[in-house]
């Protein structure tokens, strides 16, 4: 384990802990661990192994010959569980045998095993960071539930090394519902790879309409048939394509069908964010609650022209467009938004360069994970100092660095 500034540019042992391999947070995890991989780190991944299906299974089996430290797959349910208990010991054992320098916590469960780890260790415990991407932040805030797991935040925050939130929103949130942050705390934008700036241009049968995402309230799908069923009214029928999976396909087909739309409703299965890019003309996306959402990043990076709300990071991602963005959960504002998106053909095309200029400029997936092994650094480098500050860990410090020192590494 790393604990000295002499070792500031040794490569890491670094454990990424996760609920779910699906949606924003997976990808987010994915770039990372490739990235800090041909940086010379040695990364390792632990994820549920209830979710994500067989696309999860394939891009873990893509990652797995590269993962130095391993891929472990435990049972971790979204919600407290008995369970629990078992998979926070398999875990805390697979990070005692790995000794990672480390170990970084995504999303609310993530978050917990992560932070969890080595309680017993003290000072001799990995690194603990901690990137929320919403999670409990965005759970039913106000809820009993809510207050329950921002105790639980504010328990862990005490063995958080640092926090890496991915909006200012998020970390906004952060502060409001559990407090300042005591240690090392930055916002480091999501960002995303050189060739997703490409424009994709529409497919000749592209729909007029595109919703890529998950089918659950939270996305605000039901709004968008809503606000198509107003459109109808005075006989304008654009065409959706919805990308995607989530508990409600079935509730918003029927949805749809009530509202005398369902044959403009067309529904795929997933698939990777540019191939759906191409079906669509305008992407849509009605969300109630966000944090920095990649599909927006992506959507933006295609120059593909965007209807969007105004929840959490969109308008950092609008930056100085972000008067484009329309208020959430208002059928009737959205239809007429769509209304005059469907009819400025030019104007909805300049208005996505635009918005893929500004988003090139800041939100590369190089910043990021620069960014984000930065904190790594300054984390391990204010341990080696509080270490420093006492006789006893001074000591320890140079009798744990000396093999480092002679050349021996660990595996």
């Amino acid at each position: 384990m790393l604990h000295s500034a002499e070792e500031a540019d040794a490569p890491l042992r670094i454990l990424h802990v996760l609920r779910a391999p699906v949606g924003g947070l997976f990808r987010h995890v994915q770039d990372l661990t490739r990235e800090q991989i041909a940086r010379g780190h040695k990364v390792g991944i632990v994820a549920d192994s209830l979710t994500g299906g067989e696309m999860a299974e394939r891009q873990l089996a893509e990652l797995f010959p590269h993962l130095a430290l391993g891929l472990l797959r435990v049972p971790i349910r979204r919600l407290p569980h008995p369970s629990d208990l078992v998979a926070a010991i398999v875990i805390a054992r697979r990070v005692a045998s790995l000794r990672p320098d480390i170990v970084h916590g995504h999303g609310s469960k993530g978050g917990v095993y992560a932070r969890l780890t080595g309680l017993l260790s003290g000072n001799r415990s990995p690194v603990r960071v901690y990137t929320p991407h919403g999670g409990s932040l965005n759970f039913e805030p106000g809820s009993r539930r809510h207050r329950v797991f921002m105790a639980i935040e504010r328990v862990l925050a005490a063995r958080t090394d640092a926090l890496l939130f991915e909006s200012a929103f998020i970390a906004g949130r952060f502060e409001t519902f559990v407090g300042k942050p005591k240690g090392l705390a930055r916002t480091i934008p999501n960002g995303v790879s050189p060739a997703e700036f490409i424009p994709v241009e529409p497919r000749p049968d592209a729909a007029d309409l595109l919703y890529v995402g998950e089918f659950r309230r939270a996305k605000g799908v039901d709004t968008l048939i809503d606000a198509l069923s107003l459109l109808a009214r005075d006989n304008i029928r654009p065409s959706l394509l919805m990308v995607g999976d989530g508990p409600e396909a079935e509730i918003l087909v029927a949805r749809a069908e009530q509202a005398g739309v369902g044959g403009q409703l067309t529904l795929h299965a997933r698939m990777p964010a540019r191939d759906a890019f191409a079906l669509g003309r305008t992407m849509v996306l009605p969300s109630r609650f966000e944090s920095l959402p990649y599909i927006a990043l992506e959507a933006a990076g295609a120059m593909l022209p965007l209807v969007a709300t105004d929840v959490g990071g969109m308008p950092e991602i609008y930056g100085p467009y972000a008067d484009r963005l329309i208020a959430c959960d208002n059928p009737q504002i959205l239809a007429a938004t769509l209304r005059a998106a469907l009819a400025e053909t030019e104007g909805r095309r300049a208005k996505a360069a635009a918005l893929h200029d500004f988003v090139a400029s800041r939100f590369t997936v190089d910043r990021m994970v620069n960014d984000i092994l930065q904190g790594y650094r300054d984390a391990l480098a204010a341990r080696a100092k509080r270490l420093a500050a006492t006789p006893s860990g001074e000591a320890a410090r140079k009798s744990r660095a000396r093999p480092f020192a002679a050349g021996v590494t660990r595996d």
